[in-house]
């Protein structure tokens, strides 16, 4: 595979990702996919779908499960109802995850992503403990199926997600870097954030936002790729350093605006080739 093919986000029936067909006309070889809903991980269903990739000529990366009930309305709201840490729906969510990692292997995909959830700073707090012990269960389900489990960034600061993964104890778990979401969530500078965690990143977001004038307790802005505070080019230049050649997996979340959605990720496209040709050139 080429150093960082260019990648979406994309759905079959469920979640805030492109279709497969839109994909297709923008011209990307990779897409990380958003969980089909639950009634349609069947078998039959993964093979009917790979074999539209195939003729699509697109394959997947990276898997990516999501809840029932999850809602990012404003940060607090995500802190009760995101990923695996609220108590109240952890053992349906856990059993749920493992069901997605199986269906990710029958589409012969061999990384599951996920959004864990607020994970507290403070490791003496009860819940820590506990998401720790859900994370390794996880981890150890995809190991079974020969698979890595990715943390999506955002929640937590590059230190307390350095921490999290040590404690956990998989060599299997890994991160899929979003800088975007350091910034909307206000947990940090993302190429910081990037460094510090270099070596746990085995896949990307390519994803922009303008900060809050209240970092961590209101969400930041996303906007198009470029127009952010990440710096794109930075982004490109430090994930360089890493060693990262990986996927560049554009993530726009505007689904309520499909033509937009499509043409703001056209421009993404255009924007990572000239910087992919530009770095290659240096």
């Amino acid at each position: 595979m080429e150093k960082w093919p260019l990648g979406v986000f994309a759905s079959v029936d469920a979640g805030l990702g492109v279709k497969l067909e839109v994909a297709h006309e923008l011209g990307v070889p990779t897409i990380q996919l958003h969980t089909p809903a639950k009634p349609t991980r069947t078998q039959e269903n993964a093979e009917r779908f790979l074999a539209q990739l195939s003729d699509l000529g697109i394959t997947i990366t990276c898997v990516f499960g999501g809840f029932e009930g999850e809602s990012y309305a404003d940060i607090p709201t995500s802190r009760e109802t995101v990923g695996l840490v609220p108590p109240a729906t952890r053992a349906a969510r856990v059993q749920e995850l493992k069901e997605i990692a199986d269906f990710t292997r029958m589409l012969g995909v061999d990384v599951v992503g996920v959004h864990i959830g607020f994970v507290p700073h403070e490791t003496n707090d009860p819940l820590y403990d506990d998401v720790v012990r859900v994370t390794q269960v996880v981890c150890d389900h995809c190991q079974k199926n020969g698979q890595a489990l990715h943390l999506e960034t955002g929640q937590e600061s590059a230190d307390t997600l350095l921490r999290f993964i040590r404690d956990v104890e998989r060599d299997n778990l890994f991160v899929n870097f979003d800088p975007a979401n350091m910034i909307l969530y206000g947990s940090g500078e993302p190429l910081e954030a990037l460094r510090a965690i270099g070596s746990r990143v085995r896949s990307v977001h390519c994803k922009d936002a303008l900060w809050s004038d209240q970092p961590g307790q209101t969400w930041g802005q996303e906007v198009p790729l470029g127009e952010g505070a990440v710096g794109m080019e930075d982004y490109l230049r430090t994930l360089d350093e890493l060693g990262y050649t990986g996927p560049l997996t554009i993530e726009r979340e505007i689904p309520q605006e499909p033509e937009r959605q499509k043409a703001e990720i056209g421009g993404a496209l255009d924007l990572l080739r000239s910087l992919k040709k530009k770095l290659a050139a240096v």
